[in-house]
């Protein structure tokens, strides 16, 4: 791809991004949906990965997609097989979404089960290495394309009573700045997104066992949250979406190796 030039229309602004064949993880809810949504709707052709069977079912009704599998991200064999999905149902890969993750356990270090531990590092970091090397090959024969891994602005502070969160989300960071070294001499953009607090119900359940932990309601942890970020409001999916469509697009050809906040400028946590 050419360096950027000075867009004359809007629709130029974004440009590149129709055609262009992308898979998203965990794509049939939440961000990953409004990252598929907002992706199609600029020309993309789309494969969402999901462990959720009703996600899974739903999706196709909602927006426009290419196809969809069942998969677990930290399985090996399911990975194997969403791969080879992408390469029959698209014929190759320009982008990865690595959006997959969970929330993890809450609690203190000395509480934690480190199965529970375990299971989130292998959902929001190794989840993402092997989609990357199985994504890789398939970018590099399209002749280059991107890589958008979702960390978290618990990647950037720590998180008391969410340490196996944090500890994965400062792991892809790790993970997409090492990618973007190795992978720019084959025109590949690795960058990772840091989203704050998103609206939904993950983040309702997170606020709620955090409340539980320190002992006071779930209305007075949200104010707290809140009182954290600077412009003192949460953040949509789409703000998300928006993000990835421009790092997809001509007008992200030379931003690569970036950990780019979404958050409203989330201060601590």
């Amino acid at each position: 791809m050419m360096s950027a030039k000075a867009p004359e229309t809007a629709d130029e602004f974004l440009g590149g991004l129709k055609g262009q064949r992308v898979l998203v993880t965990a794509g049939a809810g939440g961000i990953g949906l409004a990252i598929a949504d907002t992706l199609s709707r600029l020309g993309a052709r789309i494969v969402v990965c999901d462990v959720s069977d009703e996600a899974l079912a739903a999706a196709p009704g909602k927006i426009a997609l290419v196809d969809t599998v069942k998969a677990d991200v930290s399985r090996e064999a399911d990975v194997d097989r969403l791969f080879e999905a992408v390469k029959e149902k698209l014929g190759g890969l320009d982008a990865l979404i690595n959006n997959a993750g969970i929330a993890g356990p809450t609690g203190g270090v000395d509480e934690i089960d480190p199965a529970d531990w375990r299971r989130c590092i292998d959902i929001c970091l190794t989840g993402q290495f092997l989609c990357a090397r199985r994504a890789v090959p398939l970018i590099k024969a399209a002749g280059g394309g991107s890589i958008v891994s979702m960390s978290s602005a618990a990647g950037r502070h720590g998180y008391a009573f969410r340490t196996p969160y944090s500890a994965a989300k400062f792991g892809v960071i790790g993970l997409t700045q090492s990618l973007a070294k190795e992978l720019g001499p084959h025109g590949i953009r690795v960058n990772a997104i840091l989203p704050g607090i998103i609206e939904g119900p993950r983040i309702e359940s997170v606020i709620a066992a955090r409340a539980r932990q320190v002992g006071i309601s779930h209305e007075e942890m949200t104010g707290r949250y809140l009182q954290n970020i600077s412009l003192r409001r949460m953040t949509s999916p789409y703000d998300v979406a928006s993000m990835v469509a421009f790092l997809l697009s001509d007008a992200g050809v030379n931003i690569s190796g970036q950990s780019l906040g979404v958050d409203g400028n989330v201060e601590t946590l």
